[in-house]
């Protein structure tokens, strides 16, 4: 199972450099990542609804159950309605499980902010899974959306996601004023995915 290969090196390789890493494999691997690496383990998607029939949806309540501590909400390739993802911050807070919200620009972070998740990562769609890092193709796009989600939600910390390949991207972020990144092609399809894992965490 490669999600289960790169959550064991992910967890190797964050404590190596203390790092704090989670991960968010793909949902049918969420039990049995949870049950073998200590890490914060997310699901990559939440609907907002009550549990109960609901064939196909994914509850908060469910991601609970087994044993995950949060979701992804509203990234770029599971979009969701503003009132939606404001719902699925709310039942994921209720039980305790940590929101990770993507927004596409800093209008869009600054109007999910208000919600106040835990954390929200500025991810343009046009950037994610291609070689050019938001924190160099646009620095802008990255301070002036920690400047507007920290105007509305001082709890909310920023993440910078979207291109991010090596230690000179993270480092950048970490300059315009990110706190975290958000990763997945970078190391998903990495020929070695253990070194694009260390490569990553020494821009920290």
């Amino acid at each position: 199972m490669a999600g289960l290969r790169i959550a064991r090196e992910l967890y190797r390789a964050g404590s190596a450099a203390g790092v704090a890493v989670a991960i968010a494999p793909a949902l049918p691997d969420l039990g049995r990542v949870v049950s073998e690496v200590p890490i914060p383990v997310l699901a990559q998607h939440v609907d907002p609804v009550e549990p109960g029939a609901r064939t196909g949806f994914v509850p908060a309540e469910a991601l609970a159950a087994s044993g995950a501590r949060g979701s992804l909400v509203n990234h770029s390739e599971h979009p969701l309605s503003t009132d939606a993802t404001g719902e699925a911050i709310r039942r994921l807070g209720a039980l305790g499980l940590v929101a990770v919200v993507c927004a596409r620009d800093e209008r869009r972070a600054k109007q999910l902010a208000a919600f106040e998740p835990p954390y929200l990562a500025v991810e343009p769609p046009e950037l994610i899974g291609g070689r050019r890092a938001v924190s160099t193709a646009r620095p802008e796009l990255v301070a002036n959306t920690v400047r507007a989600v920290r105007s509305v939600s001082r709890s909310t910390r920023v993440l910078c996601g979207a291109g991010v390949h090596s230690r000179v991207d993270v480092a950048r972020a970490l300059e315009l004023g990110s706190e975290g990144i958000l990763v997945a092609s970078a190391v998903t399809r990495a020929r070695e995915p253990r070194r694009a894992i260390e490569d990553l965490l020494s821009g920290f």
